[in-house]
């Protein structure tokens, strides 16, 4: 038997999505999605987080290039958080396009 994704631990836990109880129904899913709206509302919420690690990375990076940043480090990282998750979000939409085209195509 396959554990439950809450049994596995935190670090499997995606943040502002609810654990799913193995016994729930749909509609108890739906009810207890938050108040962000189901998917579309993380998604939205995931979006808006990956503009503001964007604007962190260039808001360090102008920084740098002023001669204000007293952390080189502090640059590196925001820069490489913001390339790192716009590798993901890249890959999750590909993934995406991938799946809604198999669907599709998909002959019934």
């Amino acid at each position: 038997m396959i554990p439950p994704v809450s049994a596995l631990g935190a670090e499997w836990q995606l943040p502002g999505i609810a654990p799913i109880d193995a016994s729930a129904t749909a509609n108890d899913v739906a009810a207890t999605s938050g108040s962000g709206g189901g998917f579309g509302g993380m998604l939205t919420q995931q979006i808006d987080n990956l503009s503001n690690l964007q604007d962190a990375a260039t808001t360090a990076s102008q920084s740098l290039a002023d001669g204000t940043a007293t952390d080189v480090s502090s640059v590196v990282t925001a820069v490489e958080k913001a390339q790192l998750a716009m590798q993901l979000a890249g890959q999750i939409r590909t993934k995406g396009s991938e799946a809604i085209n198999d669907i599709f195509h998909t002959q019934i």
